[in-house]
């Protein structure tokens, strides 16, 4: 009687070597190896529809167990525009020579809104889902970006606000107006880069996540939200004027108010250096996560 041919164990079927090339040929890698960076903005790419469908959902979600519902888009904004100007508008008479002070302080309490949400909710866009970071296999790029796509569908009734308060206030509608999108997108690319940052930043240390909060709001009161940097900076030496004029939170509001205000005039170098900063911070703090993309989720 011939004996059956000796077999190897189910477990010892692929050494080491095979399974390795088994998986390349099939696209697959480790989870403990990084892909490189082309192939990493690549797959991201691919799951586009993932990160709209999540982002629209977070978005909606933001005001759906309150009785006003999405309505608080708009009223939220609106009552911290009002507060701020009966303070600083009236009380404290920060306007600095500004014509249409409400329509100033609108754009920087609407516009630094956003700025503050995007970095302080993608501080937390890892730690915050470890669920899904543990559960599911993705660039877990997508989940910083996912953060800044919410908060901008969050803030698009803002914006009409912005329009609706231009109007009410003496604006008129001109051609400058058209650079308001493209304000935006500088300003969305700048906070995704910074939103990149922090999530790496709270992922190897939570203590950064207390830390962060308080930085923006620090951030609010030396970038011009309720007052014109130039002006309160006027007599102080030419570099301290650079740094708090030029820096990237101040720049996001004064490109949004040369778009929207007449008294503001379009300055070109104001838009080109804001489009260095979103270019180098976006691609710097893409590169910075991405370097730890095997250390999210563990421990």
């Amino acid at each position: 009687m011939t004996e059956a041919p000796a077999r190897r164990p189910l477990a010892a079927a692929l050494t080491t070597d095979e399974s390795r090339e088994l998986a390349e040929r099939h696209g697959l890698r480790s989870l403990n190896q990084r892909p490189p960076l082309g192939r990493y903005i690549a797959d991201v790419w691919r799951r586009r529809s993932f990160l709209w469908t999540l982002s629209s959902a977070e978005s909606y979600a933001k005001n759906e167990a309150n009785h006003l519902g999405q309505v608080w888009a708009i009223l939220n904004p609106a009552v911290l525009i009002g507060s701020y100007f009966l303070i600083f508008g009236l009380l404290l008479s920060t306007r600095g020579g500004v014509d249409n002070f409400i329509a100033f302080l609108s754009i920087g309490v609407v516009m630094f809104g956003f700025t503050s949400s995007v970095i302080t909710r993608g501080a937390k866009a890892i730690t915050g889902r470890l669920g899904i970071v543990r559960a599911l296999h993705f660039p877990r790029a997508i989940l910083p970006m996912s953060v800044a796509l919410t908060e901008f569908l969050a803030t698009v009734p803002a914006f009409g606000l912005l329009f609706a308060l231009m109007l009410l206030t003496g604006e008129r509608p001109d051609w400058e107006w058209l650079l308001f999108p493209v304000a935006v997108i500088i300003q969305g690319v700048t906070l995704l880069g910074f939103a990149f940052i922090a999530a790496r930043l709270v992922n190897a240390s939570q203590d950064m996540a207390n830390l962060i909060p308080v930085v923006v709001r620090l951030l609010r009161y030396v970038s011009g939200v309720f007052f014109p940097v130039a002006h309160y900076v006027a007599g102080a030496p030419p570099v301290i004027q650079a740094v708090l004029t030029l820096q990237p939170f101040a720049l996001m509001l004064t490109i949004v108010r040369q778009s929207l205000l007449g008294s503001e005039p379009v300055v070109l170098s104001d838009w080109l250096i804001m489009t260095g900063w979103a270019v180098v911070i976006a691609g710097v703090g893409l590169i910075y996560f991405w370097r730890a993309e095997t250390r999210y989720g563990r421990g």
